[in-house]
């Protein structure tokens, strides 16, 4: 089966980490029998003078063409506006992406095309379907609905996609709840959950992993944006009740200058260590340190530190969001809290005093791998054209 997969997020040069969860999901696809995947990642590239914004000079080197590990990728441009565009973003990149789309379709002949987020590849995949004639799907992640579902201009372009797609996915149980919720149609809907290297997300020596860090005490550690749905401010909020502990965030963005200010009037600043943008590679020596993984997201749909942190032994904390019910059944998986700093630092406490053992919290995630995500996944493609 020949799958155009549609994808705004993907690994590039520049951003390793960016959509690093679609390039492993669809490597493991291509290792299926039968199963040939291209890749086209549009790059969003602002009209002069947006063009001269700090990350912009960056995404207009990227290649247009590049085989990223065994997949062909291709990254033609679209005009996209921050912060006020997104309503446009589907036409636009339909628009840029379709005479690509025509002559890939002529030379290998699609059976389908596989938009990875609900917004806006969904409606961009849908425009590209009708062109080719070909049908597609969509995948939601969680925030392409929690945020882009509700949205004047872009809600009902999400909601005509979906009723014109031959079928969706959805990372949890819970986000498919959502998903219903807007108007979509349940029986369209199969839940995929992510995958997992389980041999680089395993269990290590936690005081050894910590001691290379040169961190002896609590450490809790956190894996996201540094954006406000992510919660990071109530860590850091929860620190003065925990006077012995020390918080990573591990992740960028434009709440960063904030938090820095709100560890600092806090008087935790010594204590909050920003590692900006980790490599996925380096991340299971971190979660293996780490006695604690904390994420209060105002919103997820299954967030994949969740997963990882618990394949390496570490138990979490969450919000009560998404489809974290559908990880955290056990007290060894961690801890489902309110989204307050009191909260957050109760839990902590409870579990630095009564450390479940690793193997009981990677025990959690033991079903989850890249083999059975693309086994899932070609099964659905199969049933999806048939």
């Amino acid at each position: 089966m020949r799958i155009l997969t549609l994808s705004t997020l993907f690994p590039a040069a520049h951003r390793p980490n960016f959509g690093i969860f679609v390039e492993r999901q669809t490597a493991a696809l291509t290792a299926v029998r039968d199963f040939a995947v291209t890749v086209i990642n549009p790059i969003g590239v602002a009209p002069w003078p947006l063009s001269l914004m700090a990350d912009q000079p960056a995404l207009t080197h990227v290649a247009e063409k590049e085989q990223w590990g065994e997949l062909d990728v291709y990254r033609p441009r679209f005009t996209a506006i921050p912060k006020i565009g997104g309503r446009m973003n589907p036409a636009m990149i339909a628009r840029a992406v379709l005479p690509l789309a025509r002559k890939l379709h002529a030379q290998i002949g699609f059976d389908l095309i596989d938009a990875e987020f609900f917004y806006p590849d969904g409606p961009a995949a849908m425009r590209l379907s009708r062109e080719l004639g070909i049908p597609f799907t969509i995948k939601a992640r969680g925030g392409d609905i929690h945020h882009w579902g509700n949205q004047p201009g872009c809600a009902a372009q999400v909601l005509e996609a979906a009723d014109k797609a031959a079928g969706l996915l959805t990372v949890s149980s819970a986000l498919k709840a959502d998903m219903v919720a807007l108007g979509m149609d349940a029986d369209k809907i199969r839940v995929h959950y992510t995958g997992l290297d389980q041999s680089r997300f395993a269990p290590r020596d936690r005081a050894a992993e910590k001691a290379k860090l040169g961190i002896s005490g609590p450490l809790i550690l956190s894996v996201g944006a540094l954006i406000p749905r992510k919660g990071q401010d109530l860590l850091i909020a929860a620190l003065p009740s925990l006077p012995d502990a020390m918080l990573l965030l591990a992740g960028k963005g434009e709440s960063e200058a904030d938090f820095r200010a709100l560890a600092a009037e806090l008087g935790v600043a010594d204590r909050v260590a920003f590692l900006g943008s980790v490599p996925h590679d380096d991340l299971p020596a971190l979660f293996a340190a780490a006695d604690i993984m904390a994420l209060v997201s105002a919103s997820e749909g299954l967030a994949n530190a969740w997963v990882e942190a618990l394949a390496c032994g570490t138990p979490i904390i969450a919000s009560d969001v998404g489809g974290i019910r559908e990880l955290v059944k056990t007290p060894a998986a961690g801890r489902i809290v309110a989204r307050t700093p009191q909260a957050v630092a109760d839990a902590a406490r409870d579990i630095l005093a009564n450390p479940p053992a690793r193997d009981a919290v990677a025990a959690n995630v033991s079903a989850f791998s890249w083999d059975e995500n693309a086994r899932q996944l070609a099964a659905f493609f199969r049933d999806v054209v048939r």
